[in-house]
């Protein structure tokens, strides 16, 4: 399963980059998070793990593969027969603004079944 979806915020990529990195204080900013975690002592970095709670899903520890200050957050969480990979990536668009695209990616042998059930939720909880 892939989705994905995207929004023009009208603040720099450097003040939207420092909300998203700052994954403890998500459930203050989107119901689709009810706690965030991060188990790492050193900081959101490469190998970093966060502990995420979302209401109606299992709860699941994401580890960072991917980040570049500023510019993209890539992380990876795994459950028997699927495994989701998240991007959050920022970019200054010509209007001023920073287009934010998230996406998510979901495979495995049961990459299918999964997705029946949770996609619509998926959807609500990206946009």
């Amino acid at each position: 399963m892939h989705a994905e979806t995207s929004v023009d915020i009208w603040a720099t990529p450097a003040k939207v980059w420092k909300t998203l990195v700052d994954v403890e204080r998500w459930p203050t900013w989107t119901k689709s998070v009810s706690q965030a975690e991060l188990l790492s002592s050193a900081g959101l970095a490469v190998g970093a793990r966060v502990r995420i709670r979302q209401p109606r899903l299992p709860v699941l520890d994401w580890e960072v593969i991917g980040f570049e200050s500023e510019s993209r957050l890539a992380w990876t969480a795994s459950r028997p027969g699927v495994a989701t990979t998240a991007t959050h990536q920022l970019r200054a668009n010509e209007q001023g603004a920073t287009t934010v695209v998230l996406s998510i990616d979901q495979k495995g042998p049961l990459a299918g079944v999964v997705g029946l059930f949770t996609s619509g939720l998926t959807r609500r909880y990206l946009e």
